[in-house]
């Protein structure tokens, strides 16, 4: 007995066309709509072919972000440790579940994908930042149809979606990141520790990246030689595979020289160190004597919020945070010092000597880093304009 092919009919309360398929209501947008009606012949086209799957012509875009950050949050691990990239397919996928949350993924294509990234605009986001978001969001797709969550033709659909092109769109552009100025670095010496102050001059010479510096043990360290090398226990780019090593000349070593131990497991920079330096201080500062019970207090075996054995990220942007408001100068972040080292190193040795000691693969990336050099521009045009 041949199928009885299922109806395109009329919802009456809403004006939506829908089909019945297999006990299912699927609806297909407005009725009579050219929408509906291709919606309508995909469906059927699949239900003759037997490829029809009633799960996945159900799912909504919400129900697979869900499954795409709990899979995430598995994947995105570095060291037994969570990733930043978590948190930013999450900010990737709120304007496109606050638009097309309770909308099917099999309704969705390059149209509704564009309507997302102008919510995007809307709510002020950065070029350059919504073209990473769409990006994400069609690997959230790629995902689904990896896992059979999505028909493959949505992810095709998707893709086909261009980046936003510069001055070409009404999204916001940034301005580059610049190195921080000299007299910013200056003015927060008196207001860091010695630990964070040294983790400061150790980037500007090295152009390591701020997690780099904070994970700094004498046992990630070769001493052999008049330049050390250093390999982080943990780097960006380890996931692809790649080395990373640290070359720290003289001036480095003058840096470190200070903190190193006879403990090669203890890291170099810690908050426990300079906490135990800041208390001594006070104590030498103190102008009244201490009373009985001050004397013998003991001290609280487990604080609430103690020191930790290392500088994070996180906490070392803090520090130069704090410190640039108590200056009363531009806030800056430790990442920017990178960019100082960068073209100091640019000036002297070119562009692929820079790539090297950066540790880029490319030497496109390093000119992100790198001030053009100016100056010699200026004294060869002297010279021969």
């Amino acid at each position: 007995m041949a199928k009885r092919t299922p109806k395109y009919s009329l919802h009456k309360p809403t004006g939506q066309a829908y089909v019945r398929i297999n006990g299912k209501f699927h609806y297909l947008g407005e009725h009579k709509s050219q929408e509906s009606q291709e919606r309508y012949n995909r469906l059927i086209a699949q239900w003759l072919g037997s490829t029809f799957n009633a799960d996945r012509e159900s799912l909504t875009i919400s129900r697979l972000g869900i499954l795409y950050v709990d899979f995430a949050r598995q994947y995105y691990r570095k060291n037994g440790k969570q990733t930043s990239e978590v948190h930013c397919i999450q900010l990737a996928l709120r304007p496109l579940v606050a638009k097309c949350g309770r909308e099917k993924v099999s309704n969705f294509g390059a149209r509704r994908l564009k309507d997302v990234r102008e919510e995007m605009i809307a709510l002020g986001w950065s070029r350059t930042g919504i073209n990473a978001a769409v990006q994400r969001i069609n690997r959230m797709i790629r995902w689904g149809v990896e896992n059979e969550h999505v028909r493959p033709e949505i992810y095709q659909a998707c893709r086909a979606v261009t980046g936003l092109r510069l001055g070409r769109s009404e999204a916001k552009e940034t301005e580059p990141v610049k190195p921080v100025l000299q007299a910013d670095i200056d003015a927060v010496k008196p207001f860091v520790s010695d630990q964070v102050w040294a983790m400061i001059q150790l980037q500007l010479v090295s152009g390591m990246r701020p997690g780099e510096v904070c994970l700094m043990r004498l046992s990630d360290i070769s001493l052999s030689g008049d330049v050390w090398e250093y390999r982080p226990s943990e780097h960006k780019t380890e996931h692809h595979g790649r080395q990373r090593l640290i070359f720290l000349g003289p001036k480095a070593q003058a840096i470190m020289q200070p903190y190193l131990t006879a403990d090669r497991t203890r890291f170099l920079f810690s908050p426990e160190d300079a906490e135990a330096k800041r208390s001594e201080k006070r104590r030498q500062d103190r102008q009244t004597p201490m009373t009985p019970s001050q004397e013998s207090r003991e001290r609280n075996a487990d604080p609430v919020r103690a020191p930790g054995e290392h500088y994070r990220r996180d906490s070392y942007s803090r520090a130069i945070a704090r410190a640039c408001k108590l200056a009363k100068v531009t806030p800056w972040a430790p990442n920017r010092l990178r960019h100082n080292a960068a073209t100091e190193l640019r000036k002297h040795y070119g562009l692929e000597g820079t790539r090297t000691v950066l540790g880029h693969s490319t030497a496109d990336m390093t000119s992100v880093y790198a001030e053009l050099d100016f100056d010699a521009a200026k004294q060869i045009m002297r010279s021969v304009g």
